[in-house]
């Protein structure tokens, strides 16, 4: 049985009736699954796959992280080119579960993958890499550029889940559900060999399959009027008509670039948390995990908490908490010179995370028009992924060209992201003198 993704808010009886209900605990499933992946793939195995593959010693640690954060960037630029199209497709069609679902079968498909080239040991070297090597790198891409892509839509889907002021709330349900996820994928790790973190590998994708299905099946999307359609590349003159019109929603456009910056210190320290942890700070392995499951506590605790904040103080203010919280959070792990502080340093961050997702979502269908709310997330997409290509190419570049001082090439990358937060936090307390912004 299907029910209709908009619910009837008369019939909701408190915030425990809203959460529970089918459609939002479906929806909420899928940022369950696909944490499970960005945990596990981006976070944590794959920088451990690569440093057991390349870094023998401090100076090749940094090699690694070079490679993560190209790897990374590489998947955001593809996302650069393709996410403004993803949100004129929503308006145009109405469409946001078909797409889902194919890009998560992609994406689970590429994984799987990755676990299968990830442990074995083909001829031949490109470039002086092994092939297999390269070939797992290319499906991360791969798996990395559709996992994201299923998100312009998913996020979009969130608006038409409730009311303006149950939004919120949902949005908050729906990160904190999807960090107890990552506790759920990070289960697999006792089972994991030491050195042959390709074996997370297949499990992670069967994971983020199996808890996606509650969205394939018990939602339907509301019926929308669709667009008359034109050739799909055509989105792009939309999207440039959207830019040159930014004049009329200055407020969108100023929490763009605020987001930007912001967002290039999170996906760089997502992506790069794992090694610089393990090769800076000196946490093992098993102790990284264990300060990776605390930080995701903080992430649910914070998701939970922002939602309420973000529904008593407005969005605008609370993304600008989020965003204080962050730079202290970089500030500590910088600096940090024993485990103590970096166990403080992740735990805020956790925090920052759980909560920008919850704040920035709501503020984005806060500040957009309903007639064009699909392409301003595609745009926020655009914005989000092209500061996820600048910041982990600046971050591998200054390990890269640093990387004969060891340790201190990451402290300096590190660094450079507490100069973006700045920026994006700047940009947040201007939007304050902005006529109608809470």
């Amino acid at each position: 049985m299907q029910l209709q993704l908009k619910p009837n808010s008369k019939k909701w009886k408190g915030n425990l009736s809203l959460y529970f209900s089918l459609p939002i605990l479906s929806w909420a499933f899928y940022d369950f699954a696909n944490t499970i992946f960005s945990s596990n793939i981006n976070t944590i195995f794959f920088p451990f796959f690569l440093q057991e593959q390349i870094g023998e010693n401090a100076v090749l640690d940094q090699i690694a992280s070079t490679f993560i954060s190209y790897a990374n960037a590489i998947a955001s630029l593809f996302l650069v080119l393709f996410s403004p199209l993803f949100g004129v497709m929503i308006d145009r069609t109405g469409k946001m579960k078909k797409y889902i679902i194919i890009f998560t079968l992609v994406s689970v498909a590429a994984t799987f993958l990755m676990g299968i080239f990830g442990g074995l040991s083909l001829k031949g070297n490109l470039l002086g890499i092994p092939i297999s090597l390269v070939i797992v790198i290319i499906l991360f891409v791969v798996a990395k550029f559709f996992y994201h892509s299923s998100l312009v839509f998913y996020d979009t889907m969130m608006s038409d889940l409730g009311t303006k002021q149950q939004l919120p709330l949902i949005s908050g349900f729906g990160v904190a559900v999807g960090y107890i996820g990552t506790l759920v994928g990070l289960s697999i790790y006792p089972f994991i060999s030491k050195g042959s973190s390709h074996e997370a590998f297949i499990p992670t994708s069967i994971l983020f399959l199996i808890f996606s299905l509650p969205l394939f099946f018990f939602l339907k999307e509301t019926p929308k009027q669709q667009k008359v359609k034109q050739p799909f590349f055509s989105g792009y003159k939309e999207i440039i008509a959207t830019f040159k019109e930014m004049r009329s929603y200055q407020l969108v456009f100023t929490f763009m670039i605020a987001y930007f910056f912001l967002n290039d210190a999170i996906a760089t320290t997502i992506g790069m948390m794992a090694v610089y942890a393990k090769t800076v700070v000196g946490f093992s392995s098993g102790g990284f995990i264990l300060l990776y499951l605390v930080s995701t506590v903080s992430s649910i605790i914070g998701s939970f908490l922002f939602g309420y904040i973000t529904q008593a103080k407005g969005p605008r203010l609370a993304v600008t908490y989020v965003g204080i919280l962050l730079l202290v959070a970089l500030f500590v792990a910088v600096f940090a010179q024993t485990p103590l502080w970096f166990w403080i340093a992740g735990s805020m961050f956790g925090i920052a995370l759980g909560s920008m997702w919850v704040t920035s979502r709501t503020f984005i269908i806060e500040l957009t028009p309903v007639e064009k709310r699909g392409q301003f997330f595609g745009l926020f997409a655009f914005s989000g992924k092209v500061s996820s290509i600048i910041g982990p190419l600046m971050y591998g570049t200054i390990t890269l060209i640093f990387h004969d001082l060891g340790t201190l090439a990451s402290r300096m990358a590190l660094g450079s992201l507490i100069i973006m937060t700045v920026i994006g936090i700047c940009f947040l307390l201007k939007m304050k003198n902005l006529e109608g912004v809470k």
